[in-house]
């Protein structure tokens, strides 16, 4: 790898303080592009400064007919154009070739999400299974409150700490992509769900508690995002009619319900941590029963 492409990826991990998965991912691209101006090239002997707009439209061709699908193509486009954009601000090269090359156009995916009634059934759902249950229910039921209270996603709900979350102001504080941190309300039912977890917590560990993270194990450890994942997918496979969903889809389904509720897309934006309003519109796409709500009020034979 070359060292310049070393250099920017210490420069994702150091100073923008990306996930080491998302790191790796740059990390890929850029490996490919590399092995692709190889062969453009026909040898080793080129520069960065070399790279023009017709280089990185002949990359994406490469990467077209190698099967890859556009979504993929356009993600490593991507991080080509980040990457031009680091050296142009180090000063190897004076503009960025992939500034001006078209993405491939791909329809976005909605993404999946479970109805409000699914939401109440799942609820009810861990509420009963708290009868006659041990502590490790009282955690469950508390954790998918939360990731739907909040609208957080796995990796955010499993780095929460105990100090992290206020009782008394009703609010827990997240760190999202890239560090970025932000404060999210939380709601009177994950608050109380949150309160009992901490009574049946303190009963079985005692005090002082065994670790500063929210949720733990039977042994007292962080919970893995896979053993989060294999709690919420069940209690999601009890009561979802769509298949194939996922602990995130808890919280597609806290910013779809939202916006069914009438709730502004730039709140909903800063609720959900994003960068970026293109990315929150998406769920504007899927309030199917806020779009049939306002059609049967304002349709004069709706």
């Amino acid at each position: 790898m070359p060292g310049r492409v070393d250099q920017y990826l210490r420069h994702l991990q150091d100073e923008r303080q990306l996930s080491d998965h998302t790191v790796q991912a740059y990390r890929r691209d850029l490996a490919d592009l590399c092995e692709f101006l190889n062969g453009y090239y026909g040898s080793l002997d080129w520069e960065w400064p070399d790279i023009d707009r017709l280089t990185v439209r002949a990359f994406l061709g490469h990467l077209s007919a190698a099967g890859l699908e556009r979504r993929t193509i356009g993600r490593k486009l991507s991080a080509v154009r980040s990457f031009f954009r680091f050296l142009q601000r180090e000063g190897s090269v004076s503009g960025n070739p992939a500034r001006h090359v078209r993405a491939p156009r791909h329809g976005r995916a909605l993404p999946g999400h479970l109805t409000q009634k699914e939401m109440v059934e799942l609820f009810e759902l861990a509420a009963r299974r708290l009868e006659g249950a041990g502590w490790r229910a009282s955690r469950d039921r508390a954790l998918v409150e939360l990731l739907y209270s909040a609208g957080l996603r796995l990796s955010e709900v499993h780095g929460l700490d105990l100090p992290d979350l206020d009782h008394a102001l009703g609010r827990v504080k997240v760190r999202g992509k890239g560090g970025k941190e932000r404060i999210v309300p939380v709601g009177r039912t994950a608050a109380a769900a949150l309160r009992d977890y901490h009574r049946a917590r303190r009963q079985r560990f005692g005090e002082p508690e065994p670790l500063d993270a929210l949720f733990v194990s039977e042994r007292g450890n962080r919970l893995s995002r896979r053993q989060i994942q294999r709690i919420v997918t069940d209690f999601i496979a009890r009561v979802a009619e769509e298949g194939e969903l996922s602990t995130h889809s808890i919280r597609h389904s806290f910013a779809t319900h939202l916006l069914d509720e009438g709730a502004d897309l730039m709140a909903i934006k800063e609720l959900l941590g994003h960068a970026s309003l293109s990315t929150t519109q998406m769920y504007a796409h899927t309030s199917r029963e806020r779009l049939k709500r306002v059609y049967r009020v304002a349709h004069p034979r709706g």
